[in-house]
């Protein structure tokens, strides 16, 4: 689950509907486990996936993805005249402000379409559907979009503010050379708590991922987030199991049952309302993204001080840290003014203004924690929510799976949430 899925084009959540653990349960998670899925695990080649053998980008295989013979578009060419820059991206991902600056400074239009699931997108990119822009594609879909041929590769002559941002996306392990994309957003997910209310401190203990939760006197008080990736992921942390790609069964199945011990002991909570619950004290501690709790300010009751909101993210780096990326899709209309829009926010003053209503950094080398703060974008509490780029060296992606093993995956995560 991607941390916009299921926001309102006002920035709000959706109210409940089916719900994700709801859709897993009909899919085909149980129906390949209950075929015996698990049994293939020991037949899946350890990097790739699906029948077409589409390679698993990962830190120590990385991937230089094939052009197919596909060449970028020429360079010198002048920005489509008369246009209407069509982009697609998730809702309320995208400051309007931005998106009204470029259509001014390039004499076009920009319509923004949304999407609420990344497989909505693929579904309707596959269908036929025609934008010029994908924004805040996910790593886990690069080969899906490259096979399928539905995004192109980049004229890099156009795109001259990736100086601005990290050495790191200048050559990311999952698209060398970045043939296909440029970075937009990255985010660590980690633990929100309310320090006027909790008299424990993250920092000073041993193994926080377990230690912030199993904590019986604060029952009632404790959610973790409602995506079947994160939390897995948490309980292997609590176990010290920081391979977050695993296709163990056994580290799945240990991880699946300190979850179920936990909500047994202190009445665990599901949600993705982290933003919102923790600055109204509804929920004292929450397993936590960091775009949402840098949005805290905007959710604290009248008279109570955002410095009582704190986010922790370990500091050697053993958490979950993921970033999105823009693409230029192949069927595009308006190809030089789609690489002149993915260039543009990545912009220093673009950016800025882009977080601060956005709240999920972007890579940019000046764009620093103090900098936001002296900005006024973030408070000086909430400094830690900035993620830096030690975060994404250090820190652990919760990568694309074979496909039996992410059914072994959601199988752990029913089990999990329909207990709760």
């Amino acid at each position: 689950m991607h941390p916009r899925e299921g926001w309102r084009p006002d920035g709000s959540r959706r109210a409940p509907g089916l719900s994700r653990r709801e859709a897993l349960s009909r899919g085909f998670a149980a129906t390949l486990l209950a075929a015996g899925g698990a049994s293939l695990l020991d037949a899946c080649a350890p990097y790739l996936v699906g029948p077409n053998n589409i390679p698993l980008p990962r830190p120590n295989h990385p991937v230089r993805w094939p052009t197919s013979g596909d060449k970028p578009i020429p360079s010198g060419l002048a920005p489509e005249k008369g246009a209407t820059l069509q982009v697609y991206n998730w809702v309320a991902y995208i400051n309007q402000a931005c998106v009204n600056s470029f259509a001014k400074k390039y004499n076009c239009k920009v319509e923004v379409t949304t999407f609420n699931t990344m497989n909505e997108a693929l579904a309707k990119l596959r269908s036929g559907l025609k934008f010029d822009v994908l924004m805040g594609a996910t790593i886990d879909v690069l080969g899906d979009l490259i096979e399928g041929k539905l995004i192109q590769p980049l004229n890099h002559s156009y795109i001259t503010n990736i100086g601005q941002a990290w050495p790191d996306f200048q050559n990311p392990y999952y698209d060398l050379g970045w043939q296909y994309t440029v970075p937009y957003t990255i985010y660590t997910t980690g633990i929100a708590w309310r320090k006027d209310l909790v008299d424990l401190n993250p920092y000073a203990q041993r193994n926080p991922w377990k230690e912030m939760f199993f904590q019986p006197k604060y029952r009632g008080k404790i959610a973790i987030l409602d995506d079947y990736r994160e939390d897995i992921s948490l309980g292997l942390m609590m176990n010290g199991i920081y391979n977050l790609n695993t296709t163990s069964k056994d580290q799945i199945d240990l991880s699946r049952n300190t979850l179920v011990d936990l909500a047994d002991l202190v009445n665990l909570q599901i949600d993705n309302n982290d933003y919102s619950e923790v600055p109204d004290g509804q929920t004292w501690i929450h397993h936590a993204w960091s775009g949402d709790m840098a949005a805290a300010p905007e959710y604290m009751p009248k008279g109570v001080p955002v410095d009582v909101v704190g986010y922790w993210f370990p500091k050697d780096g053993k958490g979950p840290v993921a970033n999105d990326t823009n693409t230029v899709l192949r069927a595009s209309s308006n190809p030089v003014l789609a690489h002149l829009f993915v260039n543009y926010l990545m912009d220093e003053p673009v950016a800025l203004e882009n977080i601060s209503w956005n709240g999920y950094i972007q890579p940019i080398t000046t764009i620093t924690p103090e900098l936001l703060v002296k900005e006024q974008i973030l408070p000086p509490s909430l400094m830690t929510t900035a993620v830096v780029p030690e975060d994404f060296r250090k820190g652990v992606g919760e990568l694309q799976l074979p496909v039996d093993a992410d059914a072994l995956w959601q199988q752990a995560y029913l089990i999990v949430s329909n207990g709760i």
